[in-house]
């Protein structure tokens, strides 16, 4: 049996083991992250962030004095990029005092990111471009269908505009499909949105490796950025997920994304 030390996370409840590692000695088994977020018999979570310094990252080819977000999805799978994980993993350096002040930079698999405490504690991280393609893309849910927009924010993405169904009846236990199927061959997070006003929109989404989730930070700026793209917004773009609210800022061909994370514990796993 193994003892592995842990603290658990979440940005608007979408939810995180996290994963002390400095010098890059786990192996980061799906079977072991699959057991560690099983809601029932593990410890429960949508992800793993293993804290690790960039220089024991296999193939990372920058700063490697910088802290790499090493994310895993809960079914073992690795993901390019996690928004609301990478609030939490910087909310994690920063408690932990891993970091010296309240901005610095942040590996991940999509690029190295910027992190800043914002305003009333939220935190705010630069995620890259937001790519939005002119590809015709359509989402099927049961006996739904509904053409949907591709965008790419670091991992793929399919945002689907709802004009009359209601948000909050869509039933997404078996997930969404999309077609053609080539045009997310490694799969994709899908997004649902309703335009509340300008500016404004509600969001549900699943998440490729989990299902759905509370809150998707990525999904959230590809939502956003779809918007824009459909409407001509220009200012910034307010979401409402199931487990709260987070803002996404664009400038200079890149979005930011502001919003809560939250460490909630610590703990010992045995394995």
């Amino acid at each position: 049996m193994r003892r592995f030390s842990f603290h658990k996370g979440h940005g608007t409840k979408n939810d995180f083991i996290i994963l002390d590692d400095s010098y890059g000695m786990h192996e980061m088994h799906p079977e072991f992250i699959k057991v560690m977020c099983d809601r029932h018999s593990g410890i429960g979570a949508d992800g793993v962030l293993r804290v690790v310094r960039a220089s024991s990252v296999r193939g990372w080819e920058g700063d490697g004095s910088l802290w790499f977000m090493d994310y895993y999805n809960a079914d073992g799978s690795i993901a390019e990029m996690c928004g609301n994980g990478l609030r939490v993993f910087a909310r994690h350096l920063i408690n932990e005092q891993l970091v010296d002040s309240g901005e610095f930079e942040v590996a991940t698999r999509a690029g190295v990111r910027r992190v800043e405490v914002a305003r009333h504690g939220l935190i705010s991280t630069s995620m890259g471009p937001a790519t939005v393609a002119e590809e015709d893309v359509t989402v099927h849910l049961g006996r739904h269908e509904w053409p949907a927009v591709k965008v790419d924010v670091g991992n793929p993405h399919a945002v689907v505009f709802l004009e009359e169904e209601d948000l909050h009846r869509l039933r997404l236990h078996d997930g969404p499909t999309w077609s053609p199927a080539s045009a997310f061959p490694e799969g994709a997070n899908v997004e649902f949105i309703r335009i509340d006003g300008p500016g404004k929109l509600s969001m549900r989404v699943f998440e490729r490796g989990v299902g759905e989730t509370q809150s998707c930070g990525t999904g959230v700026v590809a939502s956003a950025a779809a918007y824009r793209a459909r409407t001509g917004h220009e200012g910034s773009v307010d979401v409402s997920v199931p487990g709260g609210d987070l803002s996404v800022d664009f400038a200079a061909g890149e979005a930011r994304l502001t919003g809560p994370a939250v460490i909630i514990g610590r703990g010992e796993f045995w394995i």
